[in-house]
């Protein structure tokens, strides 16, 4: 059973925007803290952001100004808005629980050329 779909990524340039989503079951989503993860080509993956149940939101220092997160826990959805993308930023995100991961979809493949 799929309980994270990531959808949104694409090809940007450099300085480009995109807006991930990530729909989540709600056995998964529901008052857990959500985070958006990047896994980058040879690199360890890493919490880019993440958001508590009430909304509470917090980011890595190399996103902060430039990444939003939020939530609609009606829809049991999270986003990501990215902005001022840089091409070190290239990777694939992903969603999940932060503190009680869960398994991974697909993930979001963005890729920022020069």
């Amino acid at each position: 059973q799929v309980q994270l779909v990531e959808s949104g990524g694409g090809l940007v340039q450099a300085g480009g925007s995109l807006r991930l989503s990530c729909a989540a079951s709600g056995s998964i989503f529901r008052g857990f803290t959500m985070g958006w993860y990047r896994q980058a080509p040879g690199k360890q993956g890493e919490l880019v952001a993440h958001i508590t149940g009430s909304g509470t939101t917090d980011y890595a220092n190399s996103v902060k100004g430039r990444f939003t997160i939020c939530r609609d826990n009606t829809k049991n959805t999270v986003y990501l808005q990215v902005n001022s993308l840089k091409r070190e930023e290239t990777g694939v995100y992903y969603c999940d629980r932060v503190g009680a991961p869960t398994d991974w979809g697909q993930g979001a493949e963005v890729a920022v050329s020069s």
